[in-house]
């Protein structure tokens, strides 16, 4: 339910989009998200609470609710989706994070200081055990290009502070953009280094592209292992993986250190799933297409989505596109809910076959036509370009990305290349890839007419190494192809009217907490100037 501002605030639009105060992000947090669950009121914050001017709702008292964290996402020019997630106990056995089975109200305020002596907006929401007391709160009316802090309360019990930042006006003149691009965090098999780090940069958004949860029954080997121990398939057990995952406090500080916007892939479900169609043999559709209701509206329950992305039934509308002034429109996919089933080589020419589905295409091809940015991004989950992992004549293509849909990819390529400074970002594959989208795939030296900018994992994958064997050759075999590196962190990017410079950030290690950050690779692409150039 969303809210009314309060009041404008008083203070003016940050000089440039991407700046903003000296503090860091983890300083943001007011006590950063070690401090979940100790706010009681006027403690918390350095000057007296806004919050304690108000009397508490009466009822029973609910204790320490706010142990998932706070995130903010989708910003626009005059508001974002707050979120968080009311779960004393996040890993009660009904999955229902120890909350009483009943309505609960969460009061929410917006301020541009971190002491909220002033507020920009305010307001009440309720919820319930119907959403596993998910908390969504649209706000509208605030300024653009600004950044504010949030935070919300139950009770006596006031959340950690979050800070989120609002888009420019659409058309308007954006000189900067920062975002990072990450995917893929198996929480049984990496410490959230990467992320720690990560919430430590100065952006103005993260896309996270898939693979948030994995839905396995996964121990791994560094004493994180899945809870509950089962692969998840019930509305119960997926909110227990997604508390899971959410209690963890370094993925809780790059929540609420800036805006995200999210899309899944697959092991937010199963591992391959394809539309109504289980990758396990002998699933009926129906029975996959309960389970599938059952993890996106879990889904949809642990993330900063708008009441558009609301699932009904075991459909969830995620595509949809984000326009950050006159510089940026990104165009986030949803490569899952559509696509046809996955098929061997010999098939992949098929042009009836399809990974975006028939509305998806059309409003994508819609939204590019509208576009007026210097920059489309195409933030999607699976490998785009055309990758042969086989040497010599004989070919080897993946049967989950593009390459097993490809009149489909081939028709996007084409219809990107006549748009403005097409850049496409993917997730899923656990290894840094920078790659020159071509006209003809099969011909090296045809027009390059886009860049795939692709980015490693945040864990899956364990520790990673510099290359795989069979990197040197899908080097030979894909030309295209301009780098590989197969270490865990993320992609930030800085885009400017003339550049965009992407810079690969990796870790050495996450079996064990606490290793260094450093940039493996920097690459810029020129605009008008499609294909990535490396950079000393």
């Amino acid at each position: 339910m969303p809210g009314t501002p309060a009041s404008p605030a008083a203070s003016g639009p940050s000089a440039s989009f991407a700046s903003g105060p000296g503090t860091t992000r983890r300083q943001a947090l007011v006590g950063g998200a070690v401090t979940l669950g100790t706010a009681a009121l006027g403690t918390t914050l350095g000057a007296p609470s806004a919050l304690a001017a108000t009397p508490a709702p009466r009822g029973p008292v609910i204790s320490e609710p706010f142990t998932l964290g706070v995130a903010s996402g989708d910003p626009r020019h005059d508001g974002v989706v707050l979120w968080t997630r009311l779960a004393p106990d996040p890993l009660a056995e009904d999955g229902l994070g120890g909350m009483p089975d009943r309505t609960v109200e969460v009061e929410w305020q917006v301020s541009h200081r971190e002491d909220f002596a002033t507020l920009a907006a305010s307001g009440t929401t309720e919820t319930g055990p119907d959403q596993a007391h998910s908390v969504h709160v649209e706000l509208e009316q605030l300024r653009p290009r600004a950044d504010y802090f949030y935070r919300f309360r139950v009770g006596n019990e006031i959340s950690p502070v979050g800070r989120t930042r609002t888009a420019p006006v659409p058309g308007t003149r954006l000189d900067r953009f920062a975002f990072a691009f990450a995917s893929c965090q198996r929480y049984t098999q990496g410490h959230y280094t990467a992320q720690a780090h990560l919430a430590e940069e100065d952006l103005d958004l993260v896309a996270f592209l898939g693979d948030y949860i994995y839905e396995t029954a996964d121990q791994g080997s560094i004493g994180r292992g899945h809870f509950p121990a089962v692969e998840v398939r019930s509305l119960t057990e997926y909110r227990l993986r997604h508390a899971q995952y959410k209690t963890d406090h370094d993925l809780q500080a790059a929540h609420a250190a800036f805006p995200w916007a999210v899309v899944f892939d697959d092991h937010e479900l199963e591992n391959n799933w394809a539309d109504d169609t289980s990758y396990e043999e002998d699933v009926p559709p129906e029975e996959f297409l309960l389970r599938r209701e059952h993890a996106l509206k879990a889904y949809y329950e642990h993330m900063p989505l708008r009441a558009a992305q609301r699932p009904a039934g075991p459909d969830l509308h995620l595509y949809r596109r984000l326009t950050f002034g006159n510089l940026v429109d990104m165009h986030l996919l949803d490569t899952r809910q559509y696509r046809d089933v996955q098929v061997e080589d010999s098939k992949r020419d098929d042009p009836e076959r399809t990974l975006l589905g028939a509305d998806q295409r059309r409003w994508l091809s819609q939204s590019l036509a509208d576009s007026n940015a210097t920059w489309n991004v195409l933030a999607q989950q699976v490998f785009f370009s055309q990758r042969d992992f086989a040497e010599g004549d004989a070919t080897n293509f993946s049967d989950d990305a593009w390459d097993n849909y490809k009149v489909e990819r081939d028709s996007v390529r084409d219809e990107i290349a006549g748009v403005s400074n097409p850049v496409v970002i993917t997730g899923d594959v656990h290894a840094n890839y920078v790659v020159d989208v071509k006209a003809d795939f099969d011909d090296a030296y045809s027009e390059t007419v886009a860049t795939e900018l692709v980015g490693t994992s945040f864990t899956s994958g364990r520790d990673g190494v510099e290359q795989n064997p069979g990197d040197a050759v899908q080097l030979a075999e894909n030309p295209h192809i301009k780098f590989i590196n197969r270490n865990r962190g993320y992609v930030r990017n800085t885009v400017t009217p003339t550049e965009w410079t992407a810079d690969y950030r990796v870790v050495d290690y996450v079996s064990e907490p606490g290793a260094p950050i450093r940039d493996r690779a920097r690459f810029v692409i020129g605009s008008g100037q499609p294909g990535a150039r490396p950079q000393a």
